[in-house]
């Protein structure tokens, strides 16, 4: 999800919600306690000069259970972040802490904003030798039946 994107659903809700991959959601005390563009400038396994640039939002649960962060307050803080950092329209990754901290991707889905989780990759498999994942249609292979093991017949 980019930062237009969520932008749009906030101006559309009352609350909140922020669903984690297993459904439980993020405590609704919540914070979120950064804003930021996170860029990363890297060579992958393939000798390839890369660069990527995203949105971080940071969500923390602290034990201030009388807070409840507003979808306009919200609002606020990415429009104060496009302002002062001169942030794009970015993809939005999302840190939250349960056992350690995790990065998440976004997504709506009507009503909740829901964590998706992320994934790691080779980015350079032509050059490692790792071949590349082909489907197979399973409707045009054939299957023989002969000779196979029965009940009693004394192959297995």
């Amino acid at each position: 999800m980019k930062i237009s994107e969520i932008k749009n659903h906030l101006k559309n809700l009352e609350t909140i919600a922020f669903e984690l991959p297993n459904g439980s959601l993020v405590p609704e005390h919540f914070h979120v306690t950064e804003v930021g563009e996170v860029t990363k400038h890297f060579i992958d396994c393939g000798g390839t000069i890369r660069h990527e640039k995203v949105a971080n939002f940071q969500l923390w649960s602290a034990d201030d259970y009388n807070h409840r962060l507003h979808p306009e307050k919200l609002v606020k803080i990415i429009e104060l972040s496009e302002k002062v950092l001169g942030m794009g329209d970015l993809e939005i990754e999302v840190e939250f802490q349960g056992e350690s901290i995790s990065k998440y991707g976004l997504d709506f889905d009507g009503t909740n904003f829901q964590l998706t989780t992320k994934h790691t990759d080779c980015l350079a498999k032509d050059n490692c030798g790792i071949p590349e994942k082909k489907n197979v249609a399973m409707a045009g292979l054939a299957t023989k039946v002969e000779n196979t093991c029965t009940p009693g017949g004394g192959c297995c």
